[in-house]
């Protein structure tokens, strides 16, 4: 097998497609307290791979998934499933169960649950697939609703501090997520030593962009 080298990965191999997936996730905030998540996932395979002289792109799978997540508990409190392109009749079949996706986490266990309830025969293999890949936009949405909120906070809102573990458990969600995130590793013991946390390099970026101040930022991040 041959692999492109280090200098070629961003570029798209010169080869014949065979096959294209696409996961496409978006968040919207509901309110104060409510997220909706919306997934797709396309399968398509390119003019002429099925049929000959036919030259348009052919769509195979499109599963289709909303989510109302509950803010700050991460609590799932709807969940609608769609199959709009699916090879079999008997497919939507199906959808109905996802309704047990209602009163789970989507940021503790979600992955392994999501395997219990809809792994293999228990749902479609597509569509399970989608909402694995939802959960971390979810947890990244938690930032963009603290975000928003922290705007819209008057200017006699408090400004305490919060304590180490306020800290801690404010950013439980992102618990063992990854390995910067780990129970024993660098982030939370910066929060356990009562030290800000240094903002994402893109933030840092764009505030120098945009002529911010970085230690207005943090304090308002803080909440």
């Amino acid at each position: 097998m041959t692999l492109p080298n280090n200098n070629d990965r961003i570029a798209a191999p010169n080869l014949p497609k065979l096959h294209d997936r696409d996961y496409h996730v978006e968040s919207y905030r509901q309110g104060e307290d409510r997220m909706l998540l919306r997934g797709e996932v396309h399968d398509q395979k390119p003019p002429g791979v099925y049929f000959e002289n036919d030259t348009e792109p052919l769509t195979v799978h499109h599963m289709v998934v909303d989510l109302v997540v509950e803010f700050p508990t991460m609590l799932i409190v709807e969940a609608k499933v769609v199959l709009e392109t699916h090879p079999h009749s008997q497919c939507v079949s199906i959808e109905d169960h996802y309704d047990k996706l209602a009163g789970l986490s989507i940021a503790r266990g979600f992955t392994h649950k999501v395997r219990e309830l809809f792994g293999g025969p228990r749902g479609c293999t597509h569509t399970t697939a989608l909402l694995q890949a939802m959960a971390p936009v979810a947890v990244q949405s938690v930032w963009s609703m603290r975000s928003i909120a922290s705007n819209v906070q008057t200017v006699d809102a408090p400004t305490r501090k919060p304590t180490p573990a306020e800290n801690r458990e404010r950013m439980s969600f992102n618990l063992n997520t990854c390995h910067v995130w780990a129970e024993d590793g660098p982030m939370f013991a910066t929060l356990d030593a009562g030290e800000d946390l240094e903002p994402p390099l893109w933030a840092v970026d764009r505030m120098e962009a945009l002529g911010l101040d970085y230690e207005a930022w943090s304090a308002r991040m803080r909440g």
